[in-house]
């Protein structure tokens, strides 16, 4: 029996290290097949665009490629809860957002998942300015003091494409018409990809979005800029004033893209993905492009990131409190 008991400890206190060395000897392994990245946008708007730049880069870092995965809908709630739901083995990630981090959560107190305790977040990639922009044919202004009057004249005549109810596009819009005593129509899309194309097609009259995908538009003349969320002008657009400069300042609110998996996580994963994430970022092309279409590159730490979660939740949450905003 006295050999038994022996035997038995000692079984035991290998399994036991074995276990322990669990999450390193998985983190030294990994990965050894391909990484799903979710982006939770129709292709072509400014999610899908930092995902593509990054994620390239991102696989040879890792010596695994990073396959794109657009899952729209519900403003980005279906691709986040999908991310949320998934095992947390780091081969499922996502691109996190103002709108599923933020203004979904604020705006709907049915969310299929908490967006702070159902992730593990993992580094902010990029900042990026908004920007309100208008169908210069079908909205013949110059200026965002020409718009505001013209709004005023014809409640209702105009509208706004958004990404998705509850998206931060149909928040800040949303934000805009009561700022400025504005009554316009507010016509939601599963992304900014689709929004975008009917704003530039004549569909919807105005747009708020970001400056990577609109940028191509508003410098063709297909789309004309009347104000950045940003504290200062963006390089990409030097003509173009802050909504500060308009008196709108309650509007100079960024918007970012970080990358996150599922909560549960493991730190030496999660770690690895990080330092891979920020050496990619840190690329000379990488900058270049993404720098090219108005994003600023951030690459701060976990600890960072799920602050900047936290403190974009309960900003929207007091927006949505003083301005009544109720989800369609």
């Amino acid at each position: 029996m006295h050999r038994r008991h022996i035997l038995a400890t000692a079984v035991a206190a290998v399994g036991a290290t074995l276990l322990a060395g669990a999450p390193a000897a998985q983190a030294q392994s990994y990965p050894s097949k391909p990484i799903r990245l979710i982006v939770p946008f129709a292709p072509g708007g400014t999610t899908d665009i930092v995902a593509r730049i990054v994620g390239d880069r991102l696989g040879r870092e890792l010596g695994q490629p990073i396959l794109i995965e657009n899952r729209a809908g519900g403003g980005g709630t279906v691709g986040a809860d999908f991310v949320a739901k998934s095992p947390a083995d780091g081969y499922i990630l996502g691109v996190a957002t103002v709108s599923t981090i933020g203004t979904n959560p604020a705006t709907n107190s049915k969310m299929p998942y908490d967006s702070i305790k159902d992730f593990s977040f993992i580094t902010n990639m990029v900042n990026v300015p908004n920007v309100m922009t208008v169908n210069p044919t079908k909205v013949p202004v110059k200026d965002m003091k020409e718009f505001i009057a013209l709004v005023k004249k014809s409640p209702g005549k105009f509208s706004y494409a958004s990404s998705g109810s509850g998206g931060i596009s149909h928040l800040d819009g949303e934000l805009f018409k009561a700022l400025t005593g504005t009554f316009i129509v507010h016509i939601p899309y599963r992304g900014s990809g689709p929004a975008l194309t009917d704003t530039v097609s004549g569909q919807v009259d105005a747009q708020m979005d970001n400056v990577p995908s609109s940028l191509p538009f508003i410098k063709s003349g297909k789309l004309r800029a009347l104000a950045v969320m940003s504290n200062k002008r963006v390089e990409a657009l030097p003509d173009v004033p802050t909504f500060a400069e308009v008196g709108l300042s309650e509007l100079n609110n960024m918007a970012w893209y970080g990358l996150v998996g599922p909560a549960g996580l493991s730190k030496e994963i999660n770690d690895k993905l990080r330092v891979a994430a920020v050496k990619a970022l840190n690329d000379p092309d990488v900058r270049k492009r993404l720098a090219d279409g108005g994003s600023i590159v951030d690459g701060g730490t976990s600890e960072q990131f799920l602050q900047l979660g936290q403190r974009e939740l309960a900003l929207r949450r007091e927006v949505v409190r003083k301005q009544k905003i109720v989800l369609e």
